[in-house]
């Protein structure tokens, strides 16, 4: 995939920056001055570095839709952990691991990523590759394919109206 370079404006690049620095004060739990100006500096060197290579333009419904969307992968972690958990713990230790590949329907390339993290996170599956939107998942159940479909029904409906970059 090729960057689309695109004029930045100092004001979108003032917020990445304080919005980095932000999170930089939040992960780092210091108020030394050393500490705020080099946070203060990486923070608007990494905004400068990034505003004129990323094809990122802020996209607040796609965001509203992703932020939506966690709950109900939380939902589905927890459960896949159950039943995972369930397997472990039979006698017979019932597993079936399989190499599963997808040829996914999903055409922008933030939904493909979205789609591989969500099936390693959920317990019982991990993304093992990514060629474009064909992946191969390590699965530890015949039932995760019910559930690897689902995830990626839900993202489609998250990306459904960005167009396609694959």
């Amino acid at each position: 995939m090729a960057t689309r370079s695109r004029p930045v404006s100092s004001e979108f690049l003032f917020f990445k920056a304080m919005a980095l620095f932000v999170f930089w004060i939040f992960l780092s739990a210091s108020f030394e001055w050393v500490h705020l100006g080099l946070g203060l500096i990486f923070s608007f060197v990494v905004a400068w570095l990034n505003s004129g290579h990323s094809p990122f333009v802020p996209k607040f419904r796609l965001w509203l839709r992703v932020l939506l969307y966690l709950p109900w992968l939380f939902y589905k972690i927890v459960q896949s952990s159950l039943n995972l958990s369930k397997l472990i713990l039979h006698p017979e230790l019932p597993i079936t691991p399989q190499l599963i590949p997808v040829k996914s329907k999903l055409r922008h390339h933030a939904a493909v990523v979205l789609f591989g993290n969500s099936i390693t996170l959920t317990p019982g599956t991990i993304t093992a590759e990514v060629d474009g939107n064909n992946l191969i998942i390590h699965s530890m159940d015949k039932s995760d394919d019910a559930a690897i479909k689902e995830i990626e029904s839900k993202i489609a409906d998250i990306f459904k109206d960005e167009e396609p970059d694959l």
